[in-house]
């Protein structure tokens, strides 16, 4: 059973009523029909596939098997085309026929299927009999209330490896309902990817528990504490009920933390009311509802926004199209008020607030902040509130420029760290985690440590390299232990709706470290450690121990972590809906006032309700459906890798670019691909995923397929604009000189990735075609030409005049960078150099310095900052660009220099 059991399963059923429908027409020999091995695979999938589904069933399965061995086409096309219905999200059957409907067990499904409320799956785990399984389903048919909101049907597993299997494979389970009585092994034909992604799953339940499991003689309460804390693990949006016998009152009192519930046997309609109602909770969008309610309220405007309750347009004689556009919802939704039922963003007390709490239970926060200008504005929120001026702050150098911005406007100090280049592609990687530990012993060296104030990294980057934030915030506090971390996830928003990338994320990161500094076995490991790290009179050990060890916090460090998130990019919301996520052990002591300040400072006063609506209901989406929309989002982005890697003229023009090449081997001491020997890893399997994300200090996040076109004869602007958007209408965002960047999303379909895949095909046969023809606009060009290119420039240095004073030995590379900024503001104090110019200069010996931030796109990050030194490595650079937007440069006139 592959990762994408969602697509097999599909394709599984689509395929038997495709020929079964040939067979009941009689349009070709049967014999020849059934000689088709892909039928017998097809069944064969299904009988284990469908035990982890509601509504059809094993059972189900065996009856369509018998119908097509005994010739009974017909009623074998009815009963899978129900099943293909069902999973197209139709419930439009047609009439039902009369032998079908004679069935006991298929009436009670059609029932089921006719009811037009939205339904959800409970597991329940227990070792049951045929009987007591239909029995089971019979009694939550019979609580089914026409007064509830939600319906929802039962997946019955025997043991702890299907239940793990089942919320694995179908995310349409969103509770589970344990009883004692389960086994512990399947007796299922699992395969070996969905068997060893099982194992890894309970295997460290144990490391990443956040409270010990109680103790009892009862050997049945240690399994449902170990396999609550699995599922957990796993799908930690599922609700968890615990159904016993014997001694619920000690049960429920011990489990009190894993179950939301604990029920007798008999207590079905309770159950059936818990279960209801949790959902309703997940459901409920206080804006988005607040909103809805103000739309359909009578309501007289006498303040501003003459476009509320559409008073400007639909009166108008010559702007009524907007209304005919966008609808008149839209502006019946639009007021500038935040009274009655609404709120204030700035000061929120009513739906704003409980939106926000919401979103912070959806992201594993302690809080979360709604941002309505994009995660730009975010970022500097953060900055703002945290950095004050004179702060150092360890930064990536290509990460987004408002950190750049962020930094000129509250007067920290950027010391930069240089992410690994890849010269072939004309892009960066990431930042090993050796070189940000050896800036910090830097400052420890200088004396400066204490300056040192926040450390922002960017995860993942644009390109899909993600770092492993647990170990990156452990090392960095082993050195500094109240160093506070912000984590750019403008790129990551999903990350924490599947199970193997939610590890890599920021709230789940600070989570397990805040969970792991408590334990006994972290403070015997800590203080086994300052042995080696630390010399008998009390000095550090020579900085090589402390690189190569892989370093320890200590247990009363502080966890102060900081995400910003575009959702727009990456889930449901409008575009510039953001938010701020907050895991801060010293909020109330150190940050809640000045970043409440900076909050404000930043934060309209005239918010736009509709993204903040948008926000509010993009949550509920990723707390009901996140882990199906994310599954599916890397199945579909794999799909379309193999695609290009398999067929033999995508091969021959388009290359993906693997953990092998975005990865190298060594980078860092440690690369991803070097370590786990996949270059794809979710190609091969989610455990193969899993354990590359467990254990490799970068890996590349698989919805990320960066492709290398060199083969084409095209650079990558051109590529984008000309062949993609222009001829086929397919929108792309990132290019370098030689790549194309393609995203799945999770509103991604499968028709999107065939229709990309269509055109990438036709593309290939026009450039082999023109290359035959020798068309001079379409230039041959070999991947390893590469290389005659300018490498990435390095950073510089900053002047001596806004670099550390008194110069300290290792020289430390923080600036001030707003002093540089404004300095390069002042009339009078700025020239205009070209090119040629400024390489004579160097030649002289002289180190011009640039007066702005000059920010070409791609590659999207300054190359350079007010107050740093210029290089040659630079302008060959930039002369080198083919980019038709560089920000901060003049053509005509050249470069801003400080005179």
């Amino acid at each position: 059973m592959p990762t994408s059991t969602w697509r097999l399963r599909s394709d599984a059923w689509e395929y038997l009523r495709f020929v079964v429908k040939r067979l009941a027409l009689g349009t070709d020999e049967a014999r020849d029909i059934m000689a088709d091995p892909e039928i017998t695979r097809s069944l064969r999938a299904l009988r284990t596939i469908e035990m982890y589904w509601a509504g059809f069933g094993q059972r189900y399965v065996q009856d369509v098997t018998d119908l097509i061995e005994t010739g009974k086409y017909e009623l074998a096309l009815d009963r899978i085309g129900r099943v293909v219905h069902r999973l197209r999200g139709s419930s439009e059957h047609g009439e039902p026929r009369e032998d079908i409907t004679d069935d006991p067990e298929l009436a009670e499904q059609l029932q089921m299927d006719a009811d037009p409320r939205q339904r959800f799956e409970v597991l329940i785990v227990d070792e049951t009999t045929e009987a007591d399984r239909d029995a089971t389903r019979a009694e939550a048919l019979a609580h089914r209330s026409a007064a509830d909101d939600f319906i929802y049907e039962y997946v019955i597993v025997p043991s702890a490896d299907d239940a793990v299997a089942a919320i694995l494979t179908n995310p349409n389970i969103l509770a589970c309902v344990i009883r004692p009585g389960f086994s512990q092994r399947t007796r299922q034909k699992l395969s070996r990817d969905l068997t060893a992604t099982i194992e890894l799953a309970k295997s460290q339940t144990s490391t990443h528990a956040s409270a010990p499991s109680p103790k009892s003689p009862l050997s049945s309460v240690q399994r449902v504490v170990e396999l609550a804390d699995t599922l957990i693990e796993i799908r930690p949006e599922l609700d968890l009920y615990l159904v016993a016998g014997a001694h619920i009152e000690d049960l429920a009192g011990a489990l009190t933390r894993r179950f939301r519930r604990v029920f007798r046997r008999d207590d079905q309609i309770e159950l059936h009311l818990s279960l209801v109602r949790r959902i309703s909770h997940l459901y409920d969008t206080p804006f988005f509802s607040a909103i809805q309610d103000h739309a359909r309220r009578p309501v007289g405007v006498f303040h501003a926004l003459p476009v509320a309750r559409g008073g400007s347009v639909l009166s108008s004689q010559w702007v009524k199209d907007l209304a005919d556009f966008y609808g008149v919802n839209l502006l019946l939704a639009e007021t500038s008020a935040t009274s009655g039922g609404l709120d204030s963003l700035l000061a929120p007390v009513g739906p704003l607030k409980k939106a926000q709490d919401l979103a912070a239970r959806a992201y594993g926060a302690k809080r979360s902040y709604f941002v309505t200008n994009g995660t730009s504005t975010a970022n500097k929120i953060v900055h703002q509130g945290l950095v004050a001026p004179g702060d150092v702050v360890l930064v990536d150098r290509n990460c987004h420029k408002s950190h750049h911005h962020a930094m000129m406007l509250t007067g920290g100090r950027p010391a930069y760290l240089e992410a690994y280049p890849l010269d072939d592609f004309a892009f960066y990687g990431a930042v090993p985690i050796s070189s940000v530990k050896q800036l910090l012993l830097d400052y420890r060296a200088a004396g400066r440590l204490e300056e040192v104030r926040m450390l922002t990294l960017t995860n993942c980057t644009f390109d899909g390299l993600v770092y492993d934030p647990v170990r990156v915030m452990s090392e960095c506090l082993a050195i500094k232990p109240d160093l506070v971390f912000l984590w750019d996830e403008a790129w990551f928003a999903f990350g924490g709706f599947h199970p193997v990338t939610r590890r890599r994320t920021a709230m789940f990161a600070a989570k397990h470290l805040e969970d792991t500094l408590r334990t006994n076995a972290h403070r015997e490991a800590y203080e086994a450690q300052q042995a080696v790290l630390w010399n008998e009179d009390g000095t550090p050990a020579a900085d090589d121990i402390w690189l190569a060890e892989r370093l320890v916090p200590a247990p009363d460090a502080r966890i102060r972590v900081y995400a910003t998130q575009s959702t727009h990019k990456t889930l449901t919301s409008l575009r510039q809906g953001s938010m701020i996520h907050v895991y801060d052990q010293d909020w109330e002591r150190d940050a809640k006032d000045p970043f409440d300040e900076a909050y404000m400072t930043h934060t309209s006063t005239s918010p736009n309700y509709q993204i903040l609506s948008t926000l509010d209901i993009g949550r509920r989406q990723v707390e009901l459906e996140g882990y199906k929309l994310v599954q599916q989002q890397l199945d579909l982005a794999t799909s379309l890798a193999q695609a290009i890697a398999r067929h033999p003229l995508l091969r021959r023009t388009y290359r993906v670019l693997t953990a092998k090449e975005l990865i190298p081997a060594g980078v860092g001491g440690v690369g991803g691909a070097a370590r786990t020997g996949r270059p794809m890893p979710l190609r091969d399997g989610l455990s193969e995923m899993w354990k590359a994300w467990d254990n490799d200090e970068f890996v590349v996040e698989p919805s990320r397929v960066t492709v290398e076109i060199s083969r084409t004869g095209v650079d990558g602007d051109t590529f984008k604009h000309d062949y993609l958007m222009d001829r086929y209408g397919i929108q792309v965002n990132k290019t370098s000189r030689n790549t194309v960047l393609f995203m799945t999303n999770i509103g991604t379909s499968r028709s999107d990735v065939a229709y990309l895949i269509e055109v990438l095909v036709k593309l290939a046969e026009k450039f082999e075609e023109k290359q035959a023809q020798g068309d001079p606009e379409v230039t041959l060009a070999d991947p390893s030409e590469a290389a005659e290119y300018p490498a990435l420039p390095d950073f510089t240095s900053f002047s001596p005049a806004f670099a550390p004073s008194p110069v300290t030995r290792p020289m430390l590379p923080d600036g001030a960078l707003r002093e540089a900024y404004y300095t390069g503001q002042r009339r009078g104090g700025v020239e205009f150099v070209q090119p040629e110019e400024l390489i004579a200069r160097l030649e002289r010996g002289e180190q011009p310095v640039s007066a702005n931030f000059v920010t070409p796109y791609p590659p999207g990050f300054p190359v350079l900052v007010p107050g740093q030194v210029f290089s040659k490595e630079i302008i060959d650079f930039m002369a080198a660009l083919d980019t038709r937007e560089i920000h901060g440069y003049d053509a005509r006139r050249g470069y801003r220099v400080l005179s």
